[in-house]
């Protein structure tokens, strides 16, 4: 009869901590060692595991690394969660924190059924999602540059008093300046409008990319039934729908809404 075991990965870019938890409350924790962070390591890890009858069962918390062992392990048959950081329980005064404690630490967890896995997108979710990201980074791009802009001009006691910032007429008194009396200095103006002119460039061949992916994305219905609503762009939509990913992980709209952060919390102690 085969045992299960719990396997917890302490993941880093080069390497990955391995922790192990046999079957039953009394099951022996140890910690296994050290493998290098590759599919082929990954793929000797499990057949060293599945040794003696045992069956693996993996775990991992979501990071910087991504789901490309979570995705590796799953191809190969074995079960791999991703679990949430901020939902793993911590003890109070805890001072120690190392590779080896956190894989055995998570081993322990996963065998008590303590951890809360994520809901793992796939490989088109994950270039939908990426697209969008980097759309969202370059518009803090244009963000951040139009206010660089904008404090040159402050300092240098140069203010637009004929209304709105970055409308036409805004942009024309921009280009018509010419009241700087050092040459490098209308150089260095001069180069702060070009980036927010290659900033709001990046966006729009952003925009055309992400109207060009959705078609093809499985997603694409709830995206058109998400356009359909008032006020709601592309833009929108997509952001929405690459984020939340598939709505049926959640189990009721209440779970929803605190995934999103707009169900408020509690804090009540004493009289206050």
């Amino acid at each position: 009869m085969n045992k299960t075991l719990h396997v917890g990965l302490d993941v880093h870019k080069d390497t990955i901590a391995v922790a192990v938890a046999e079957d039953g409350r009394g099951g022996e924790v140890r910690f296994y060692g050290t493998v290098v962070n590759s599919a082929d390591a990954a793929l000797r890890l499990t057949k060293t595991l599945i040794k003696n009858g045992h069956t693996p069962s993996f775990c991992y918390e979501a990071g910087p690394c991504g789901y490309g062992l979570h995705r590796h392990l799953t191809k190969l048959g074995f079960e791999c969660a991703v679990v949430s950081p901020s939902m793993i329980p911590r003890k109070a005064g805890h001072r120690v924190k190392t590779d080896r404690r956190d894989a055995q630490m998570l081993a322990r967890l996963w065998r008590a059924g303590e951890l809360t896995p994520i809901w793992t997108p796939d490989e088109e979710q994950e270039a939908m999602r990426d697209l969008i990201r980097a759309r969202k980074q370059a518009v803090d791009v244009v963000k951040a540059s139009k206010m660089q802009l904008l404090s040159f001009l402050l300092r240098h006691g140069l203010r637009y008093e004929n209304g709105q910032y970055w409308t036409k007429r805004h942009r024309r008194w921009l280009a018509e300046l010419r009241r700087f009396r050092f040459y490098h200095q209308q150089l260095v103006f001069e180069e702060l409008k070009r980036t927010i002119d290659q900033a709001e460039e990046r966006v729009a061949r952003l925009d055309q990319a992400i109207e060009a992916a959705i078609p093809d994305w499985h997603f694409a219905p709830v995206v058109d039934a998400l356009r359909a609503l008032r006020g709601v762009n592309t833009t929108i939509a997509s952001t929405v729908v690459a984020e939340i990913g598939d709505i049926t992980c959640f189990d009721n709209p209440r779970q929803l809404m605190a995934w999103l952060g707009l169900v408020p919390s509690e804090h009540s102690s004493g009289n206050t």
